[in-house]
């Protein structure tokens, strides 16, 4: 299981696999999800799997089965592991998009994570308005002072910024929306990847300060202006993503 802000820590260098089985499933998740492996494509026999990773037979099915529980394969009888459809992948799996970060997504997958915070991150920051409590009020001040401090320091930055949505997320008290992390971290990752990649210098204030309105509107108990403000911090990663996003 990945734990959340493991994508964003992720960005100044790929995590080593733990073991042979995450290095299988690692592999040809990735592989899957850049195309190596093709949508309707059989995988290598089990065979040419076991040498190309030097694992067993044990652990090579173990990996698959992971895969297919993540919707990416199917093993048909008599005729192998197939690559299935995008449309039965687990696109909420931290690890699914994890490897969509590494294969870099297209315009229309940017799309669609963007059209997804837009419909659900709001419609949160207005619940949180309406019923927060003491201690979520704390910890929204903690990760905006986490990024008040980190102004200079962007991978910092951008672990607190997806801290702070992510606590939102889950005061929204609504589970579909809190299945929404992985998605939220995904955005920030593209949003940031270059900056922490390239050691660029850049100018993070604006970014607090939309963040710092919307921990306003939300303490004041203003709806409308709490949900207007999260749209705003998400405009922003949104652009700042679709920089990086392939031509």
């Amino acid at each position: 299981m990945i734990e959340p802000g493991s994508l964003l820590r992720s960005l100044s260098g790929r995590v080593a696999a733990r073991n042979f089985h995450s290095h299988v499933i690692n592999e040809i998740g990735a592989g899957v999800i850049s195309g190596r492996f093709p949508v309707g494509s059989i995988l290598p026999n089990d065979a040419a799997l076991m040498e190309e990773f030097s694992v067993s037979r044990t652990v090579l099915r173990e990996a698959l089965k992971t895969l297919e529980a993540k919707g990416l394969v199917e093993a048909r009888p008599k005729v192998g592991t197939k690559v299935v459809k995008q449309s039965r992948w687990s696109l909420y799996d931290a690890q699914v998009l994890a490897w969509y970060l590494e294969a870099g997504p297209d315009e229309e997958f940017l799309r669609g994570i963007a059209n997804v915070r837009r419909s659900l991150e709001p419609q949160a920051a207005g619940d949180v308005a309406r019923h927060h409590t003491g201690d979520q009020s704390r910890l929204m001040h903690y990760w905006l002072r986490q990024m008040e401090m980190a102004l200079d320091e962007p991978h910092s930055f951008c672990l607190a910024d997806f801290e702070l949505h992510r606590i939102i997320s889950e005061a929204s008290r609504n589970p579909f929306i809190r299945a929404l992390q992985g998605v939220i971290e995904l955005s920030h990752a593209l949003a940031y990847r270059d900056i922490v990649r390239d050691q660029r210098v850049v100018d993070l204030l604006p970014v607090l300060t939309l963040h710092d309105r919307l921990v306003s509107a939300i303490e004041r108990g203003t709806v409308e202006a709490a949900s207007a403000a999260m749209l705003e911090t998400i405009e922003q990663d949104i652009s700042m993503a679709v920089m990086v996003a392939p031509v």
